[in-house]
């Protein structure tokens, strides 16, 4: 028996940690609009309007491209389609510092095209990180996986908020974007050296890929694209008359648009509402998202202990997700104080409970059809990802309609925990693969 049969390899914990990297790079770069938004609206004269659309612009494209990038996903591949990805958000978010360039056309209005075209880009990254996820991890495993790379949304803030900030502070809006697009280059280096699915993958030993394969990781899910599958669209009609899915996509719904609040209000909120300046509004929101990363990773976890201690599936998963959300709702709390400190501890604790709560993906690693991961996971993010266009948009109208009305605008946020926990408790049922009617 030679070292390769015995030594026990941990390639997937390098997988995650990639994955969390480059997810983190994702987050920051679609979120580099809240932290050089206030500073560009001075200059060019854009409205709260205006900005809601700019806001948005990111959400429209990568709501429209799931489906699409999803079928993709199952044709050619993770790694093939992941890397096209990276690079390509990178370049344009690189570009956005040019923005203005022509003088016929606005700034915002050129913000708009430009971040239209990163949300195409980043369209295929969460369900191939789930993919990634169904191909590497054993069942046991994939909660805690999944919240590893879901919580680089909260990480994303933490690591990069106070460099955007100070980045924009110190030496304007423009560098903001050729810094994080050249970061973004070097997390397309990274993941092209390390991620490879386990069938290809030089590094994993022959009792890591039987251990992962023995506790139900589809390892043999990604294939090259020369023996490419075909893409199921007939699919979509039964994902979408599933119940079950039907309230695990609403909860996603309402949980992503906490997270675009954070990712493109917030910081507006607190140079706004609450008197802070730019880089003081970009070191005051790691705080929350450092509470949100917590929640996160802590939640994937505990659903993972439940599921090891003998409970079933569908509980495992919901207990986190319910109690997170009712944690959540602490953001309620910031209208009835004037302290920056309190407001502070009210949002971490609210985007803790977030964090806790956002188990999603874990749950569609389990319950997504084994012959359309990618398609099924991508209608997720769909539906999910909407959020991204009403979120911004709601709130623009709402400040805009009653004079800068804040309390308004959380109260809008905090109705989405409500839906969320609605729909796993009573909506959703039991969580557990679901199977796909033959063609």
């Amino acid at each position: 028996m030679t070292d390769a049969d015995t030594r026990n390899s941990h390639v997937r914990f390098w997988i995650i940690a990639v994955l969390f990297i480059v997810s983190s790079v994702n987050y920051a770069e679609r979120a580099t609009l809240s932290y050089t938004a206030t500073q560009m609206a001075g200059e060019f004269g854009i409205s709260t309007v205006q900005l809601g659309w700019m806001f948005s612009a990111f959400a429209w494209s990568y709501a429209a491209a799931q489906v699409p990038g999803g079928a993709l996903l199952d044709r050619f591949g993770s790694r093939t389609v992941y890397l096209w990805a990276i690079f390509l958000w990178s370049i344009f978010t690189f570009l956005q510092a040019f923005a203005g360039i022509l003088a016929f056309i606005p700034v915002w209005i050129s913000i708009v095209m430009l971040r239209v075209m990163v949300g195409f880009s980043e369209a295929p990254s969460f369900p191939a990180n789930a993919r990634i996820v169904a191909n590497w991890f054993p069942t046991p495993e994939r909660g805690t996986a999944s919240a590893i790379f879901n919580s680089s949304q909260y990480f994303s803030l933490v690591a990069f908020a106070p460099l955007m900030g100070y980045v924009t502070g110190e030496f304007g809006w423009r560098y903001t974007y050729l810094v994080m697009g050249i970061i973004g280059l070097l997390s397309w280096a990274l993941f092209w050296l390390v991620v490879h699915s386990p069938s290809r993958h030089k590094s994993i030993s022959k009792r890591e890929y039987a251990h992962i394969e023995e506790g139900g990781a589809l390892v043999n899910l990604d294939r090259p694209a020369a023996t490419a599958q075909p893409i199921r669209w007939s699919a979509v009609g039964q994902l979408l008359a599933n119940r079950m899915l039907l309230g695990i996509y609403l909860a996603q719904y309402c949980i992503t648009a906490m997270t675009y609040f954070f990712a493109t209000w917030f910081p507006v909120y607190l140079i706004k509402a609450r008197g802070l300046s730019i880089m003081e509004a970009g070191f005051a929101a790691a705080a929350p998202a450092l509470a949100g990363f917590a929640g996160g990773v802590l939640g994937g976890v505990l659903s993972d202990l439940l599921l090891r201690k003998g409970l079933p599936l569908s509980t495992a998963r919901k207990i986190p997700i319910l109690v997170g959300l009712v944690i959540s709702c602490a953001i309620l709390a910031c209208n009835f104080t004037d302290s920056q400190t309190l407001v502070l501890t009210f949002m971490a604790i609210a985007f803790f409970g977030k964090g806790v709560a956002s188990l999603g993906w874990a749950v569609m690693s389990d319950a997504a059809p084994r012959e359309a991961t990618g398609l099924s996971g991508s209608i997720f993010n769909l539906v999910g990802n909407a959020a991204g266009i009403f979120t911004p948009l709601g709130i623009a109208y709402i400040l805009a309609a009653t004079g800068n009305n804040w309390e308004l605008a959380l109260i809008f946020v905090f109705a989405h925990s409500i839906i969320a926990m609605v729909s796993y408790a009573f909506i959703a049922g039991e969580i557990k693969r679901v199977v796909l009617r033959p063609l």
